[in-house]
């Protein structure tokens, strides 16, 4: 039998640490250890999981780890061979470990895998597997789409969306780097995309098993109630938050990026910063002052990347 982890990162948001547990210990195939980083700053929080389930390590943080850093705390206190990586605000139907699992045998170089991401309500798709377009963003394969009859076969793709995503341990030990699974300098945004990239580069292969089935409130830990399951996320973000998911996005490219690649998609690249920095000129300029008030940080982060 597989020895499987599971890793929840929570704020305490709303109710979906408890209904995310719930999924989790109501599985067909149950995991062997269950580890939740709490970033709420609550001390209640911990002891309501700890009596709720007895079962759990619950790591109360004194301060927000956000999601890199929790994940590489728990990652770090776990032996399972694979490890699920969950936002509390997911939700798994009941076979989603053992169909997952199976996904894994396909061959032994599969080191990611994801499943069939639905929205929290309805029939409609969350995500189906991580892209990387023509001008370096990570795109969620069906994201918005109706679910029925598309994306039924089981196959290869990119990368794992970061939501509910299952790593065998042979490649997070591989690909690590340094201290650290997921980049520490990603807070939040594209520490999905970066590893996946990563593990592609060191020739593992991520796997798409559409019988894993989960739900998933899209941004239900940190947008506003008007932005949770929307589409373009970064109209719902705060500027600090929109500064990360620039920032990250950069860095995953000069981390991961190779000179021919760099070349063949120049164009596309500078045609997207045309679009994106033109719609935060007209639409959020406050995030100007906040990406340059931060320039010498960047720079910095620029040079670790080498």
């Amino acid at each position: 039998m597989f020895k499987v982890s599971v890793i929840i990162v929570t704020i305490g948001a709303k109710d979906y640490i408890k209904s995310s547990l719930d999924s989790v210990f109501k599985q067909t195939s149950l995991p062997q250890e269950v580890i939740v980083i709490d970033n709420s700053l609550k001390p209640e929080l911990g002891l309501q999981i700890n009596k709720l389930y007895p079962l759990v390590k619950v790591y109360s943080e004194k301060e927000n780890l956000f999601y890199s850093l929790s994940l590489n705390k728990g990652i770090d206190s776990t032996r399972g061979e694979f490890v699920l990586c969950l936002n509390d605000d997911v939700v798994l139907e009941r076979d989603f470990i053992q169909e997952a699992l199976k996904a894994f045998l396909v061959n032994n170089k599969i080191g990611l895998v994801g499943g069939r991401m639905l929205r929290s309500k309805g029939e409609i798709l969350d995500s189906t597997g991580l892209f990387l377009t023509p001008w370096r963003s990570a795109k969620d394969r069906g994201y918005g789409m109706a679910s029925l009859n598309v994306f039924d076969e089981p196959g290869f793709i990119f990368g794992v969306n970061g939501a509910a995503a299952f790593y065998r341990r042979k490649m997070l030990e591989e690909i690590k780097e340094g201290a650290d699974y997921f980049d520490s300098r990603f807070r939040m945004f594209y520490e999905d995309m970066d590893i996946s990239w990563r593990a592609n580069k060191k020739g593992w292969r991520a796997y798409y098993f559409p019988s894993a089935v989960a739900r998933h409130v899209r941004g239900g830990s940190f947008r506003p109630d008007c932005g949770i399951d929307k589409a373009v996320a970064r109209r719902y973000l705060d500027e600090h938050l929109h500064y990360e998911l620039i920032k990250n996005r950069y860095l995953t490219i000069l981390k991961n990026e190779t000179f021919s690649g760099f070349i063949l998609h120049l164009l596309p690249v500078l045609i997207y910063e045309l679009h994106l920095w033109a719609y935060i000129l007209f639409f959020q300029p406050k995030l100007i002052k906040v990406v340059f008030g931060n320039l010498k940080k960047i720079l910095s982060e620029r040079k670790k990347s080498f």
